[in-house]
């Protein structure tokens, strides 16, 4: 079995919004989108929703409801994260799981060990890191088929998105083998 992630960077929460608004039309599942991003505004302020209880442990829930609302509070598992040593961030779909799991742990560690654990080869985890903790966004999608990829990098990339990678997993007899490819634009 195959899977495939189309990866890209945004430089707005808007640019974000608008992105995910798109998949969401083209009939991506917000099970299989990931956005990721520093909290510029406090965790307990941003990701907070207001009929919730107050935030325990790393993650604090949010949903549509919450004050992120729009296009990025349709996303599934979406809360404040605290990735030691890195800081805090606001992270949705699969990407959660990663990056508070075991991968954070890793030897690379922080996001960049997160991103690691999902497939992405460890060159394009630490350049999405490194963006990532610029102030930018990464957003995700994981994807069945070609036609799918061939849709979310055409979203991607009407959008205005830089980096735009594939990367996936193969695991075929109980091996994984990651395999990237990437497009880089620059804007």
């Amino acid at each position: 079995m195959s899977k495939k992630s189309v990866l890209c960077i945004t430089s707005s929460r808007e640019q974000a919004m608008i992105i995910v608004d798109r998949l969401k039309s083209a009939n991506f599942s917000n099970n299989d989108i990931s956005a990721l991003f520093p909290d510029k505004d406090t965790t307990r302020d941003f990701a907070h929703e207001k009929n919730t209880k107050a935030p325990e442990g790393a993650m604090a829930g949010a949903g549509s409801g919450g004050l992120l609302g729009g296009a990025l509070g349709w996303l599934a598992g979406i809360g404040a994260l605290a990735i030691p040593g890195v800081g805090p961030f606001i992270a949705a779909g699969p990407i959660v799981a990663a990056l508070s799991g075991a991968a954070v742990g890793a030897t690379v560690g922080g996001i960049a060990g997160g991103l690691i654990g999902l497939g992405i080869p460890e060159f394009e985890a630490k350049r999405y890191e490194g963006k990532v903790k610029a102030g930018n966004i990464l957003l995700s999608v994981h994807t069945e088929n070609g036609d799918e990829i061939t849709r979310a990098k055409k979203i991607f990339e009407e959008a205005g998105a830089q980096d735009i990678s594939v990367t996936g997993e193969t695991a075929p007899k109980g091996k994984v083998a990651a395999t990237s490819t990437s497009t880089y634009v620059n804007r």
